[in-house]
Parts: C-alpha cells; structure tokens; sequence
C-alpha cells in the first residue's frame, strides 16, 4: 500500500473536519446537561492545537487539485487495491486510524495529487516499464553474509573468490542471526521483500553470482542468488503499464521538490489568512530557511 507524503493521521483527521457541516458559529453541535459545545468553541481549541497544520494540508489540497486533475475512477481503484491487499484486515485498518470510506477517499485523493505533482514532466521509457514489470514477474532464492564493515566485507569476499565455502563463512561471521544459522539462506523473496540497495544488486545478479560487498542500513551484504523463477499468474504488461510507469516515475522524482510547487502554487493563488492567530501558519512553505554556509 502506497504511503502518504503528509502524515497520515493529521491529514486524515483534517480532510474529514473539512467536511463538517456549515452550521452558525454560535449554533450547538454538541448539546449536554453540563453545557453545549459550539462550532466556534471547537474552531478555537482545534486553531490551538492543529490549526496551522490544517491550513497548510486544506490550503495544499486546494492548490493541487486546481492545477491537477484526480478523477473518481483513479481514487476508488486505489481505495480497492488497497482494500484487496489489507484483506479483512482492512476495515480494523480504518477503525485504527478513525477513519471511514468516504474519509479515506478524501486521504487517497490527497496523496493522488501529490503523486501527480511530483511526477510532473518525469519521463519514463517502455524499456523502463519493460525491465521493472519483468523485475516485479521474478523471485529469487538467494543466501547472503551481512556483516558491520567494509573491511570485513571485503575480507570475505575475497576469500569466496579463492574457493571458500559460502554457507560456512555465513555461520562463522554474518551478523544476520537468522539466515547465518542456515549458511546465510534467505529462502524465496520478491520485488519490495529487501531494502532497496539488496534488491537492486541481487536482481542484477545472475545465478551463482557472487556481489561485491553492498552497503545498507543494516551493514555490508554479500549476496549470492541461488535460483530464479517466474511468479504464476502476473497480470499482463498492458493492465498495469500505466501504474508501473507512475511507479517508476515517482522513483525517479525529486521528492524536495513538492513543496516547491506547493509554495508557488500558493503564491499565485493570492492566498490571505484573516485569523491574526494563524498568520504564519504558511510561513514554512513559503518562506523555507535556507541553511546557514558554513564558517571559513
């Protein structure tokens, strides 16, 4: 399921208070024995604790949605794939983010928006889509060693070049305690299984092809593919084409330059807040501090 670029739960909470009802100020949306709550009471205790946030993420979704077209058509496909791959887990997905159909719709729309923004004039060719469909079509069953440093990495890879056994180096040294116990054997695995610097050089690999050492957030791997196969029934090229090309398209975007456009978007939408309290509520999009240089 694709991530949202805003934080999720405020973006959530925000689009679906964007939507209350237009009712007086001064009219009870809440009445009790103990007292009644107004529209402008809970404007004032939202403005405190959310209220520049909201501004930013209701301002962002109107300045998109001017210049960017999201249809109903793509928001409930995304809202069914990500049902279908959440399974029956999805509807305690929503209730844990407090959330209903309509008001993650809202949420979908949003990311939709930003995704079209982003990849704005990001070219993605047909080999491109080629090679990443037929990446997504593979599995691998590769084993590796994960250890803490590039020298040791290197030491090791060094003696796998002189004929060393793979599986007992993987015993003696990989970090990874899990596949190491099993000479270093990660079992079967698909596209998006592996931290993308693991699953780049192991897709390049042909079978029985040792790595050089990869670095990763986890350390050094060496990684050696033992076998490859085709996953059964992949949807064809052509019913999927168009998703993989926004794929690829947001993989090789410059996520630093949304708010970029979201800023000059706001700028030539004349925006002006009239809650004194909230002037500055655009001030980071706006007016973005550039970092200091550094001292001579």
């Amino acid at each position: 399921m694709k991530k949202s670029f805003l934080t999720f739960t405020l973006a959530a909470s925000v689009l679906a208070l964007s939507a209350c009802s237009d009712s007086g100020d001064g009219e009870a949306i809440v009445t009790s024995d103990v007292g009644d709550i107004t529209k402008n009471e809970l404007y004032e205790e939202m403005k405190t604790s959310i209220g520049e946030q909201a501004i930013q993420i209701l301002l962002i979704e109107k300045v998109l949605a001017e210049k960017y077209e999201v249809s109903d058509k793509e928001v409930n496909a995304e809202y069914d794939s990500n049902k279908e791959e959440l399974g029956e887990e999805f509807d305690q997905f929503l209730a844990q983010n407090n959330q209903t159909e309509e008001s993650y719709k809202k949420v979908i729309r949003l990311n939709l928006l930003q995704e079209k923004a982003l990849t704005e004039g990001v070219e993605v060719t047909d080999e491109e889509i080629q090679d990443y469909y037929d990446r997504q079509g593979t599995e691998l069953n590769a084993r590796h060693i994960l250890v803490a440093d590039e020298e040791t990495a290197n030491s090791l890879k060094k003696q796998l070049d002189e004929g060393a056994d793979f599986a007992k180096l993987a015993e003696e040294n990989s970090t990874d305690t899990g596949s190491g116990a099993n000479g270093g054997n990660l079992d079967w695995f698909g596209p998006g299984a592996m931290v993308p610097e693991f699953e780049e050089a192991a897709y390049g690999l042909e079978v029985d092809e040792i790595s050089e050492p990869i670095a990763s957030e986890f350390g050094f791997h060496i990684i050696q593919v033992l076998e490859k196969r085709q996953i059964e029934d992949q949807p064809a090229l052509e019913d999927q084409k168009e998703e993989l090309r926004t794929e690829i398209a947001l993989s090789k975007a410059d996520q630093t330059t949304l708010l970029p456009k979201v800023a000059e978007l706001m700028k030539e939408a004349n925006v002006k807040i009239k809650d004194e309290d909230l002037e500055g509520a655009l001030d980071d999009i706006l007016n973005p501090e550039t970092p200091e240089a550094p001292a001579e």
